[in-house]
């Protein structure tokens, strides 16, 4: 007997939430695990990962976690979840494979919507697991892991004040290095949302925008109205958007007399991540191999 792949959770969370109007994430855990699984063996039931967390728990919860990216499930406010219509029809049909969670459209949209290069090249296909080696499997984890976290972080972005918004984008800008920022006036800041001072003196300014959109593109007149509204003392800017630029923006801030950055929803996640602005460190693991100048003779 062994503990079931987080895929093979699918079905025991959809049945769990159809049973209730919604449930917090790690009652849902518990809940499939006593329901489902509390036949294994005790040995099974008490395995813990390296980091100390119980095995079959963390795995019902990464189920929970491609649930949501497929919209088989959802998260009404923080720590909740329940059913979707989605996830109803699944139970109706009466199967949910991983091979039929990686085509569909949904979670294939979502998973693309934070996509970087870099995540591009490592992606490792679980089917073929068996021909990757440790090292493959440690940075696929990882990378997996940091996809879900990226995300959660767009997601949790677009559901903050506006802002709020604004204000964060000023703390990423200072903890990349920049000098203090002003917040300006939401009454009336003619476009700008924040200026930060390019170094610790501020000899140099640069003005910022944050538009916090859920799916309309930022678009050319917005571009427009931020090189509009910047002063005279300053030709540098930095758009910042949880969501896209239409090429129309693009080009008009590649041609502008201005240096006009863009930021979109997955470089802005990419380098909160990266300078670790809403989020925190869960473990740190320690890779070790055998030191072999230890065992060298003098």
């Amino acid at each position: 007997m062994e503990l079931p792949k987080y895929h093979e959770t699918f079905l025991p969370i959809l049945e769990t939430l159809n049973s209730a109007e919604s449930l917090k994430s790690r009652e849902l855990a518990v809940i499939v695990k006593n329901n489902y699984y509390s036949h294994l063996p005790e040995e099974l039931l008490k395995q813990k990962t390296s980091s100390g967390s119980n095995v079959l728990l963390d795995r019902i919860l990464w189920g929970k976690s491609y649930l949501k990216m497929g919209k088989f499930v959802s998260y009404p406010k923080r720590g909740i979840v329940q059913i979707t219509e989605k996830g109803k029809q699944v139970l109706v049909k009466g199967s949910l494979s991983l091979h039929d969670l990686q085509n569909d459209q949904d979670f294939i949209n979502h998973r693309e919507s934070v996509k970087t290069e870099k995540e591009n090249d490592i992606d490792i296909d679980p089917i073929k697991v068996e021909n990757a080696s440790p090292q493959d499997l440690i940075d696929s984890g990882f990378s997996t892991i940091e996809k879900q976290v990226k995300t959660e972080l767009l997601e949790k972005l677009k559901e903050i004040d506006p802002y709020y918004f604004e204000k964060v984008i000023l703390i990423l800008l200072k903890k990349m290095g920049y000098g203090d920022f002003v917040e300006t006036l939401k009454s009336s800041d003619g476009g700008i949302d924040g200026i930060i001072n390019e170094d610790k003196l501020g000899l140099e300014k640069i003005y910022t925008q944050a538009k916090r959109y859920n799916e309309n593109k930022v678009r050319e007149k917005d571009i427009r109205n931020f090189i509009g509204a910047m002063s005279g003392d300053t030709r540098k800017g930095v758009f910042i958007t949880t969501s896209t630029f239409d090429d129309s923006a693009i080009k008009k801030a590649r041609e502008a007399h201005h240096s006009i950055i863009l930021i979109d929803g997955a470089k802005l996640v990419d380098l909160m991540h990266q300078y670790n602005v809403g989020i925190q460190v869960k473990t740190i693991y320690e890779v070790k191999e055998i030191d072999n100048d230890f065992f060298e003779e003098e």
